[in-house]
């Protein structure tokens, strides 16, 4: 679909956002012939994002993350750059109603839902309401804010297992799994904190947990003009800590009367909120029936995936609507080819419960070839510090098939270089090898169930004596002991024979 942006409202576009994902931004806004700018922490001076935009400025805050959540200093940065239009991306400001309503106030436009629909269905215990109201599947459920003196004997009455979600935020942040109801008040006491400390909103709810559930996902978009459409479902049940790690479309685990259904309900619910913009609707799946978790009133981490199998570019979709285009297309206009995956590449290391690791990149070497994309926010000789989560990029692969998809990602993820900190790369290939996944049998609890996959092979030991002996060699002391010249041949002088 061609685009001309000449008519629209805004010439430039300021990227509220870091990593890779300002960098997927810019690289939509400067091929629309837009100007691409960036706001970044001095930690992020040296990063692809900075270098890629047209124009950078750097914000400050008492700590890196706090400079990007500093909402009236990046809106300054864009009034002093004559940005027209600001996209948040995802995480930080992305999410929060306030922020586009200062946006708004500021004369300027905000990449993303109305803040309406953000206070509608950015908060999970008003989107359940909502969505309940409205008539479609939710779970059975106590919410605090309806009755907060009864709220525990609600949430008992619902029954184990349950799980203890904060109304605000996201990310897996804050939730807890009861399956003793002996325990309920202390996971009440603690989500409560957790849900103050990172969203500074601590109302819960409760609702029925579904063990080993499936997690479907369903991207839609919404235009000004009332029109509403999805691009198909999503995946993304291989999780750890409510985090996911590897996204798939489409899911293997539905046939085409039950994606109509589960795809046709995400849209009817947007259809019913009246919103705008691109943003997912996700649903837990499990016993043959599916209920509404919440919905993402953002970009997700996972988009590339639906851009892989519709050949749509969602920053493009969400520019234009924005700028107050109606979409153009009808929903049987939006194909679904092929099999594509998503693997998120963290610096973590597996082996040690996922624990995050720091370093500098010493080496690069990304794979490439038909079919494989790659979405990076660094480069080598940048540090990976403990300053931000630690997603450093994502390995997006597409195949005719689920089977072709999976072999080039094993292939990509063998030819995948990255040294200087320990990442997840060679988990994420022990984990496409199992016998589970090649199946397409996954579920929410699959790594819980597989704890080996997380687990370091040990090399056998005569293995291990050649390499620490290789090593060894290249150690300064041992290299200075082999060249050393013995004082008795020393003594010679230059002597031949």
């Amino acid at each position: 679909m061609r685009t001309d942006t000449q008519s629209w409202p805004f010439r430039s576009v300021l990227v509220a956002n870091r990593g890779e994902i300002a960098v997927r931004i810019l690289c939509t806004v400067r091929a629309l012939g837009l100007e691409g700018i960036v706001v970044y922490h001095a930690v992020d001076a040296a990063t692809p994002a900075v270098k890629l935009a047209d124009r950078a400025i750097e914000i400050h805050g008492d700590t890196p993350v706090a400079a990007y959540l500093d909402g009236a200093r990046i809106i300054a940065a864009a009034l002093a750059t004559g940005a027209g239009a600001i996209h948040p991306g995802y995480g930080f400001l992305a999410e929060n109603a306030a922020f586009a309503r200062a946006v708004a106030k500021a004369g300027l436009i905000f990449v993303g839902p109305t803040p309406d629909a953000i206070d509608l269905m950015g908060d999970k215990i008003t989107a359940r309401a909502f969505v309940a109201r409205s008539g479609f599947p939710v779970a059975p459920s106590a919410i605090e804010d309806e009755d907060p003196a009864t709220f525990v004997e609600r949430a008992r009455d619902v029954g184990a297992p349950l799980l203890i979600k904060p109304a605000a935020g996201g990310g897996g942040k804050g939730m807890h799994i009861v399956r003793d109801l002996s325990q309920l008040e202390t996971a009440i006491a603690r989500a409560r904190s957790e849900g103050q400390r990172y969203f500074g909103d601590g109302r819960l709810y409760a609702e029925r947990y579904v063990e080993n559930p499936r997690h479907i996902e369903v991207q839609v978009l919404g235009d000004a003009h009332g029109n509403v459409v999805h691009l198909h479902e999503r995946e993304c049940s291989v999780q750890r800590r409510f985090q996911k790690i590897v996204e798939e479309a489409p899911s293997p685990a539905l046939s085409p009367g039950l994606r109509q259904t589960i795809c046709e309900t995400a849209a009817g619910i947007a259809r019913s909120a009246g919103y705008r913009n691109a943003g997912t609707v996700e649903f837990v799946y499990g016993d043959g029936g599916f209920y509404f978790l919440e919905m993402n009133t953002r970009l997700q981490v996972e988009h590339p995936v639906t851009e892989s199998t519709t050949g749509f570019d969602l920053v493009r979709e969400q520019l234009r609507i924005a700028a107050g285009e109606a979409l153009g297309y009808a929903q049987t206009e939006i194909p679904s080819r092929g099999h594509a995956f998503e693997f998120r590449i963290y610096a973590e290391d597996p082996a040690r419960g996922f624990t995050p690791t720091t370093g500098p990149v010493l080496e690069l070497c990304e794979p490439v070839g038909a079919g494989i994309r790659i979405d990076s926010g660094i480069a080598t000789g940048q540090a990976i510090t403990a300053a931000f989560d630690p997603m450093l990029a994502k390995l997006i692969v597409h195949g005719r098939d689920r089977a072709e998809a999976i072999e080039r990602a094993d292939r990509a993820l063998a030819d995948y270089v990255l040294l200087g900190c320990k990442t997840n790369i060679a988990f994420l290939r022990r984990l496409l090898r199992h016998p589970a996944f090649l199946a397409g049998e996954i579920h929410t609890g699959f790594l819980d169930m597989h704890p080996q996959i997380a687990a370091e092979p040990q090399p056998e030991a005569a293995v291990m004596e050649r390499l620490l002996a290789a090593a060894a060699l290249f150690t300064r002391p041992m290299r200075d002991a082999a060249d050393a010249v013995p004082d008795l041949h020393a003594a010679m002088g230059a002597w031949r024979n």
